[in-house]
C-alpha cells in the first residue's frame, strides 16, 4: 500500500531493539543509546525504548504500538539472511504490503558473493526484499540492506542492522538526511545544572512536582558520581487557542530561573563541566597555581583533579596507623570560617602554609578526613596570599563511598574560596557566577 506521506512534524519517536541475543542479555545494546542521543539532540522527544525477542508476533506488535503513539519509529536488528530474522516481515505484516525482491539489490547481494568467489546462498534473497512503501538503504558496511517507510499519516519507520559498524553509517549517512529533509525535530534549547553539597531527593523536595512534570520544558535531576545534575531541555511551541508562540530559550530561561531561586546556592558549573575543568578555570582567571595535600581520603581529591593543569604538587598522607574517630561535638559549619593564623594555631592550617611555600604555589590546599559514626567529618585548611581559611563539612557515608565525597566536598570548599577571592577582587558590585 505505497502512499504519499502527508506533511507530518516528526517530534515524538520510538526505538524497537530486535534480537534475543538481547532479551537474553547476552549482547549489550548501544545502538538505542546512540540514536537516541542523536533524536533529543535535534528536539524529538523518545517515548520508550524496547527490546525485542526474535518473535514475528511480538515484533510485529511492537511496531504496531510504537506507530500508534509515535510519529518516527526506529530499529535496529532483525535484518540479517536467517528465518529468526524477522523485521522486514513484521514491518510488511503491519503495514499489509507483501515483500518482493528488488532486482538491484539483489544484483549488489550475489556481486558481493562472486567477488569472493563464491555461490551466493539462496537465503540471502530476503535480504533483497522491498515493500512499495520502503526505500532501500545501501549498507556499504555489511550484506543487509536497512528500509526507510513511509508508514502512512505522514509516518516514518527507519529499520537499520544491528552491529554497530553497520548501523552507525547508514544511520549518519542514509536515514539521517532523508529525517532532515522531512523536518525532523524543532528548536530545542539544554542546559544543565550541576550541583553539589545536595543529595538527589532533596533537590526534587525543592523543585516540587508541578516543575519536575511539566512537559514543555522538562525539568528532571540525575545522580552522577560526581554530582547532581538539574537538565532543563525546552522546545519552541508554536502559538496556540490565542496564547503566542514562545521559543525555547524563552521557556527554558524560566524554567532556569525557578531552579536557581530554589537550588542557585548548590550549582557549581554548567553543562558536563568536571571538577577538574571549574578549578581550572577558576585558578586560570587569576593567573594561580595549586598543591594539594590529603590526609585520610587515599587520594580521592587528587583523582578528582587529575587533568587540573594549574596543579604543581598533588600530597597523599596517610596515617601509618589509623587515626581515630573526629570528635563527635567537632563543628561542621555551613561556610568558610574567618581567616586563622597558622603559626601558633591549628596544625591543618600550618600544613596548608607550609605546603604552599615548599610548592611555591599561589594556592595550597590541605585536607583531613576521618570517620564519625557511619560518616565522615572533612576539614580543610586553604592558604593563599590573603591567609589562610579554614572549613569543617559533614560527609555523608564512609568507607571508599566516603572518601569520595569527601575529595568532592573539599574541590567544592577550594571553588567556592577562589570565587569569593575572584569577586572581592573585582569589587563589591561582582558576584561570582557559574
Amino acid at each position: 500500500m505505497a502512499t504519499d506521506p502527508t506533511p507530518r512534524p516528526l517530534l515524538a519517536a520510538e526505538l524497537l531493539s530486535v534480537g534475543a541475543e538481547i532479551t537474553f542479555g547476552e549482547t549489550l545494546d548501544t545502538n538505542a543509546g546512540e540514536i537516541a542521543r542523536s533524536l533529543v539532540a535535534a528536539g524529538v522527544r523518545v517515548g520508550r525504548v524496547t527490546a525485542l525477542p526474535d518473535d514475528l508476533e511480538v515484533v510485529a506488535g511492537a511496531f504496531r504500538d510504537a506507530l500508534s503513539r509515535a510519529d518516527l519509529v526506529v530499529s535496529t536488528g532483525g535484518l540479517g539472511p536467517t528465518p529468526d530474522d524477522l523485521t522486514r516481515e513484521a514491518i510488511a505484516h503491519v503495514l499489509g504490503e507483501t515483500p518482493a525482491v528488488d532486482p538491484a539489490l539483489l544484483a549488489w547481494l550475489e556481486g558481493l558473493w562472486a567477488r569472493r568467489g563464491l555461490p551466493f546462498p539462496a537465503a540471502n534473497v530476503k535480504q533483497a526484499w522491498v515493500i512499495p512503501s520502503a526505500q532501500p538503504l545501501p549498507n556499504p558496511n555489511g550484506t543487509a540492506p536497512g528500509w526507510f517507510v513511509d508508514a502512512g499519516d505522514g509516518r516514518v519507520i527507519v529499520a537499520l542492522p544491528g552491529p554497530p559498524r553497520e548501523m552507525r553509517p547508514m544511520w549518519s549517512d542514509e536515514a539521517w538526511p532523508r529525517l532532515r529533509a522531512r523536518g525532523v525535530g524543532r528548536g530545542l534549547v539544554v542546559r544543565t545544572l550541576r550541583l553539589s553539597g545536595i543529595g538527589e531527593s532533596q533537590v526534587a523536595d525543592l523543585l516540587g512536582e508541578e516543575l519536575l512534570r511539566a512537559t514543555n520544558p522538562v525539568v528532571a535531576t540525575y545522580a552522577r558520581h560526581e554530582a547532581v545534575d538539574v537538565r532543563i531541555s525546552a522546545f519552541d511551541e508554536p502559538a496556540d487557542e490565542g496564547r503566542p508562540a514562545r521559543s525555547a530559550a524563552e521557556l527554558a530561561d524560566a524554567a532556569e530561573a525557578a531552579v536557581l531561586a530554589q537550588v542557585g546556592d548548590h550549582v557549581w558549573a554548567r553543562g558536563t563541566t568536571s571538577w577538574a575543568e571549574a578549578i581550572d578555570a577558576a585558578l586560570a582567571s587569576r593567573g594561580l597555581t595549586l598543591a594539594t595535600l590529603e590526609t585520610g581520603t587515599q587520594g580521592a581529591l587528587a583523582t578528582l583533579l587529575a587533568e587540573t593543569t594549574r596543579r604543581r604538587r598533588a600530597e597523599i598522607v596517610e596515617p601509618a596507623e589509623p587515626e581515630g574517630p573526629a570528635p563527635e561535638d567537632e563543628a561542621v559549619a555551613p561556610t568558610m570560617d574567618p581567616p586563622v593564623e597558622p603559626v601558633d594555631g591549628d596544625p591543618l592550617a600550618a600544613a596548608a602554609l607550609g605546603l604552599r611555600a615548599r610548592a611555591g604555589v599561589d594556592v595550597a590546599l590541605a585536607a583531613r578526613a576521618r570517620p564519625r559514626g557511619r560518616d565522615m567529618v572533612l576539614r580543610v585548611a586553604i592558604a593563599t596570599d590573603r591567609g589562610v581559611r579554614m572549613a569543617t563539612r559533614a560527609v555523608f557515608l564512609s568507607g571508599s563511598q566516603g572518601r569520595h565525597r569527601a575529595g568532592i566536598a573539599a574541590a567544592l570548599v577550594l571553588l567556592r574560596l577562589l570565587e569569593a577571592e575572584a569577586a572581592e577582587a573585582a569589587g563589591p558590585a561582582v558576584r561570582p557566577a557559574v
